[in-house]
């Protein structure tokens, strides 16, 4: 698991250094260019004063008409600079939400949980929720029957996030053990109780699962219920004017 986190940030170091470097490259390039012919038609004798002239006229014109895509490219430029998010990151772009398989000047490519492929111009992205940087947190809310004893509660998924943190195959998923933040609401059916730990980038959703089937098993082990919804439904018979309610279920 370590090995594949520090591949996939080394993957991405790489592809920030080539693209910036692809275009400083580009940028340097152009201006030598341009300096080049400048050059050449000050030693043959044609001015240089229309010429830049007519090339500046020409030049804002395509400025105008190519906003969006100067815009897609400096976007792209801030993305890879600030490091904003890379390939292989988890990331919420509104519509795109999904890993990122892509990321250049122009284009950025999501694939979702569907297994559609998104093209997102960058100059169109306002804000981005990245779930790969620096840690993550499981978040697991349990709700049990009023009747059970809280504070007994809070024990027993206590030890059920130590013990998850002391499994061997867990343990480098976690950054510390779980903790209960307490009652996160009153419902219907059952107080809702949460509890929460800090994961390493991605690996929340499959901490979660697992705290879910432990929490599970010792609330069952402990003898504390986990409620489920109840009705009361009420058949009618032949004469309306009755209602027989029946069990609750």
């Amino acid at each position: 698991m370590l090995y594949r986190d520090a591949s996939r940030v080394r993957q991405r170091r790489e592809q920030r250094a080539r693209t910036i470097g692809s275009v400083l490259s580009s940028a340097v390039t152009i201006v030598l260019f341009l300096m080049g012919v400048a050059m050449v038609l000050d030693q043959v004798g044609i001015a240089l004063g229309p010429v830049l002239a007519s090339a500046g006229v020409v030049g804002l014109a395509i400025g105008f008409g190519a906003q969006s895509l100067v815009a897609d490219y400096l976007s792209g430029l801030l993305i890879m600079v600030e490091d904003q998010y890379g390939v292989g990151d988890s990331v919420d772009l509104g519509e795109a939400v999904g890993e990122v398989e892509h990321v250049g000047l122009r284009l950025t490519q999501v694939r979702d949980l569907n297994g559609g492929l998104w093209h997102i111009r960058n100059g169109e992205i306002l804000r981005v929720r990245n779930d790969s940087q620096e840690w993550a947190r499981a978040v697991l809310d349990v709700a049990v029957a009023y009747e059970a004893n809280l504070d007994e509660v809070y024990h027993v998924l206590e030890e059920t996030g130590r013990a998850l943190h002391r499994d061997p195959d867990f343990q480098d998923l976690l950054l510390e053990d779980p903790s209960v933040w307490g009652v996160q609401s009153l419902d219907a059916d059952g107080v809702v109780v949460r509890l929460a730990v800090k994961t390493v980038p991605l690996q929340q959703w499959s901490v979660t699962r697992e705290l879910r089937r432990r929490a599970k098993d010792a609330l069952d082990a402990a003898g504390i219920d986990i409620p489920f919804p109840q009705r009361t439904v009420w058949l009618r018979s032949g004469d309306r004017s009755t209602g027989t309610p029946a069990m609750p279920g």
